[in-house]
């Protein structure tokens, strides 16, 4: 929640150091593009972190270094210090405290509801958002971007002790003693699965594909959100709250995914949500025409209750199918495309809006991306049997 919650302030912040350093669109999304890569590049390191050393010195590095970032970044005046501390810094400390370790905790306690338990995590992230971007929104009415930084930066701060010591993190990293995850046996052995051997299936290919593609259509439209409603006319504060709310409601999509996959299937899960999804760009896309509160309320209603549901499905696919003393690290790699997508999109977005002076092409191309990932679960054998 704090990880992932902090990054996503940069939204926000996009518009006041637009006006300020007078910065292109795309060097602006450039900044968000390094910080998810920085956090999905890490990811496969972070994973083995946690395999040797545990959850603790993960976590407590994780929110350090998102809480130094924030600190400094009220000082910043250069594009390369953005992209090296707000991006690079920013993202090293969400991936550390991201979702590639709450993955080796949780195949840890769960089982039988593993989908459950992932959808609950991943649902972390959306009240992340909920919390941090209005919260970040209402501070830029009063104070400037620098004392909003500053703010953030001594809070998280001083939360480094209580991450470190406050919490159980012996008792965590044991694991549950009746939901000890058996080990498939690994191809040519009799070991769990190791990253090689995962990485010689087609549904390891699959799962990052699903990942890489749903990410860059995501973050294509995401990450210019909030400077799209107020460049159609809403307010800053309006723009800000309906990018949160469609956090909130992120949570809930995310916390039903595990059950309604479960009840439904998975396959059929999925296609709807990227179903929902589509049909919350077509509404942006109309929005850019006909900018009516009416459309920004359907558009929150519909892409925050499908946008949450693809990331635990596949993280709970994987934990499970892949179960074993490496999981962390094997979800860490096909976590890493998530990452590489998200990059992709933020910074395709801001190139599409400076090269075409609007948005519309980002949407369309949004579209397309989300149709590419979907294709997935209709043509992989092992997605298209699955349940």
């Amino acid at each position: 929640m704090m990880g992932r919650g902090s990054g996503d302030t940069y939204i926000v912040f996009l518009a006041a150091l637009e006006k300020e350093f007078g910065w292109s669109r795309s060097e602006l999304t450039g900044i968000y593009s390094v910080y998810l890569l920085a956090g999905g590049a890490l990811a496969p390191v972070v994973g083995s972190l946690f395999d040797r050393f545990g959850p603790r010195l993960v976590y407590t590095t994780g929110i350090f270094c998102v809480g130094a970032a924030f600190l400094v970044g009220g000082y910043l005046t250069t594009l390369w210090h953005f992209y090296v501390l707000i991006g690079g810094l920013i993202g090293i400390g969400s991936g550390l405290a991201g979702m590639v370790p709450a993955s080796g905790l949780l195949t840890r306690w769960f089982r039988a509801r593993l989908s459950t338990a992932m959808g609950i995590a991943f649902a972390a992230t959306g009240m992340g958002s909920l919390t941090f971007v209005p919260f970040a929104q209402a501070m830029l009415v009063h104070y400037d971007w620098r004392v909003t930084y500053r703010v953030f930066g001594v809070g998280l701060m001083l939360l480094v002790p209580a991450v470190a010591w406050a919490i159980p993190w012996k008792r965590f990293a044991a694991g549950h003693p009746d939901y000890r995850m058996p080990q498939r046996p690994k191809e040519g052995g009799t070991g769990g699965w190791t990253l090689r051997a995962a990485m010689k299936t087609p549904l390891f290919w699959a799962l990052a594909r699903v990942f890489f593609f749903t990410s860059i259509g995501m973050f294509t439209v995401l990450v210019q959100a909030v400077v799209f409603f107020t460049d159609a006319g809403f307010s800053p504060l309006v723009a800000a709250t309906a990018f949160g709310v469609t956090g909130m409601l992120s949570v809930v999509s995310v916390a039903a995914s595990g059950p309604l996959a479960e009840r439904f299937g998975i396959r059929q899960t999925v296609s709807v949500s990227f179903a929902g999804s589509a049909l919350g760009i077509a509404l942006l896309l109309l929005l850019s025409f006909v900018p009516w509160a009416m459309l920004l309320g359907a558009y929150v209603l519909v892409f925050g209750l499908c946008q949450g549901m693809r990331g635990p499905i596949v993280s709970s696919i994987t934990t499970r199918h892949f179960a074993g003393p490496k999981v962390a690290t094997i979800y860490g790699m096909i976590y890493m495309a998530n990452a590489l997508g998200s990059a992709s999109g933020s910074l395709i977005g801001g190139a599409l809006h400076d090269f075409t002076g609007g948005y519309r092409a980002g949407f369309v191309f949004a579209f397309c991306a989300m149709a590419l990932a979907v294709t997935n679960f209709w043509t992989v054998p092992e997605l298209r049997k699955m349940r």
